[in-house]
């Protein structure tokens, strides 16, 4: 049986910093953000969006095309988490009207955590062929006002169905994995602001992405002609970039051009939108299926990495009809629509958003209707509401 991805659902925030206005607000020659870190804007999260309601937003954007009462498994992975018990899951559950009898959890490995999801998600429709599973990457990414990482911040969420005879990617069998206690990139218990080695992060995630793609290669006989695209977690796109040029070193004009001009098709989306952790590596994937011009049985490398680090390799086959499955008018209309927001707007939002709301205050969204949105908290118990 073939088991994989079958719907794909992305959530934004409805508002934006362009990196050339943060570029000159911060006394720097734009260039060193558009092409020193590859990136042309981030979404940007006030108060009233987190984790749990983008990722309610990104399931929305599938759930009507579903049957709800075959889902078995809701899997949750963030690093931008909610509550030190209380799962993600069972707040994204109840917005939905999921069946109750279901598993739900949530996972943390820093950006990991989706791909961890997505393999027992895998496991799972395996042993439970009949059923399907619905898993969330929802992050953002705050690394704090004029701080080195600034530039490399953004929000967002991926939810992705799983199910057997997927309609937009078959995953493959066998994966390679390289893991180690490094301190690259970590957000203590007291602090909303991640802490972060960028230079020796990147050299990190670099060494993961050489050890797991030979692994898997030498694994299953592959070599890197074999791959019409490689996908990565992109932070920020300079970083993949890194990877991409690993990946293409040594190798043939025709796959060279072919993986470089895939790469350029899977960057356009976290360009625009920034760092959204767990969901980066899943947003770079869309971004590649509705730009690559794919054709079915394409083979698609995935590298998912998560500081602190763990990394992973692994592949899927894209399935004949995946473009019906997408829905690329809507994720344009979704980025597109967003405001764009002034330097000091930004920097007041973003402040705001490090303060827990008031008790029993009520918060209002600004988003679009039928979005989901953090309504602040009652007795200390946070509250989801719909427009």
């Amino acid at each position: 049986m073939s088991v994989g991805i079958d719907k794909i659902g992305f959530f934004t925030p409805n508002k934006y910093v362009d990196m050339v206005d943060l570029a000159h607000a911060r006394n720097e020659d734009p260039n060193k953000f558009l092409i020193g870190i590859g990136q042309t804007a981030m979404s940007i999260a006030d108060k009233t969006q987190d984790a749990v309601s983008m990722g309610i937003n990104a399931t929305l954007r599938y759930m009507d095309k579903i049957d709800k009462d075959k889902v078995g498994l809701l899997i949750f992975g963030t690093e931008s988490s909610v509550d030190q018990s209380k799962s993600a899951s069972l707040f994204v559950k109840n917005a939905l009207n999921l069946p109750a009898s279901m598993r739900a959890f949530e996972v943390k490995e820093a950006c990991f955590g989706l791909t961890a999801g997505l393999m027992m998600a895998r496991d799972f429709v395996r042993v439970h062929p009949d059923q399907t599973a619905i898993v969330i990457g929802s992050d953002i990414a705050r690394y704090g006002i004029k701080t080195p990482g600034e530039v490399t911040q953004g929000a967002g969420s991926i939810s992705l169905l799983v199910k057997d005879n997927p309609s937009i990617l078959e995953l493959n069998d066998g994966h390679s994995d390289y893991s180690e206690d490094i301190n690259d990139f970590w957000r203590p218990n007291n602090s909303k602001l991640a802490k972060v080695d960028g230079k020796y992060s990147t050299q990190v995630y670099l060494d993961f992405f050489s050890k797991t793609f030979e692994a898997y290669k030498k694994q299953k006989n592959l070599a890197n002609k074999d791959f019409t695209a490689i996908t990565y977690h992109m932070p920020f796109t300079k970083m993949a970039l890194k990877a991409n040029r690993i990946a293409i070193e040594g190798q043939d004009e025709a796959t060279s051009q072919r993986l470089t001009d895939k790469f350029e098709a899977a960057k356009k989306w976290s360009s625009l939108v920034g760092n959204i952790y767990t969901g980066s590596l899943y947003l770079s994937l869309l971004s590649l299926l509705e730009h690559g011009n794919l054709k079915a049985g394409d083979l698609v490398g995935l590298f998912s990495y998560g500081s602190g680090a763990m990394g992973e390799f692994y592949s899927g086959n894209v399935v004949l009809g995946y473009e019906d499955q997408l829905d690329k008018s809507g994720d344009e209309e979704l980025i597109n629509s967003r405001r764009k927001l002034s330097i000091a707007e930004y920097e007041q939002i973003f402040t705001d958003s490090l303060a827990d709301p008031q008790d029993g205050v009520a918060l209002l969204s600004d988003e679009k209707p039928g979005t989901w949105y953090f309504a602040g908290t009652k007795d200390d118990i946070r509250q989801y509401k719909k427009i």
